[in-house]
């Protein structure tokens, strides 16, 4: 699998949001190569969005790569789980996508591994906490390009337009109007999205 040029993720950040549904995010570790079809996804639009990280135009070292040109790795840690974010927006508006959740395509001996033994398929990575762990994203991964190993993002084999549905975001319930903003988007029907 090729990583995808740095060209894709130069798109308005909704656009990127839906065109990464149906990629295939990848992880190299040591470990071997675990990646999965993203199948779910939440637009962050930077300074005038409430829910995003960098709103008022917030500047702080765990915000700092948002800053900075699309196509990189934002990753923070809340409650404990490790989120991935990729970097959108021009230079200097800090907009990011949440990838919130994906099928499992290669390495799910990996998966089952760091997730447990017992977890049923559907559950290793229907969420922003359970597909890192599964895959082995890491926080230290901050600031990685997309564009090349060890973490990337490759076009799928299967070229077909996906069936796509939006809603609100999940898990913003402190931001005020943007969290009724129907900025996630899912694999309509997909049994990988997050519950």
């Amino acid at each position: 699998m090729q990583p995808l040029d740095y060209t894709f993720y130069q798109q308005p950040t909704i656009e990127l949001a839906k065109s990464l549904l149906g990629k295939i995010l990848v992880k190299e570790t040591s470990g071997g190569v675990a990646s999965g079809i993203i199948v779910e996804t939440e637009a962050y639009m930077g300074p005038e969005d409430r829910a995003a990280h960098s709103f008022g135009n917030k500047r702080t070292k765990r915000t700092e790569v948002m800053f900075g040109p699309p196509g990189y790795v934002y990753t923070y840690v809340m409650h404990t789980h490790c989120l991935v974010n990729v970097v959108s927006g021009e230079v200097d508006h800090p907009e990011a996508v949440l990838i919130r959740a994906v099928e499992p395509y290669e390495g799910t001996h990996l998966m089952y591994q760091r997730r447990g033994e017992k977890k049923k398929e559907t559950e290793l990575t229907n969420g922003p906490g359970k597909l890192t762990k599964a895959l082995g994203i890491v926080k230290e991964d901050y600031g990685l390009p997309f564009f090349k190993s060890p973490i990337y993002i490759a076009e799928s084999e299967e070229e077909v337009l996906p069936d796509i549905s939006s809603g609100p975001r999940i898990g913003i319930e402190n931001s005020g109007e943007a969290k009724e903003y129907p900025w996630r988007f899912w694999l309509t029907g997909n049994k990988f999205v997050s519950k």
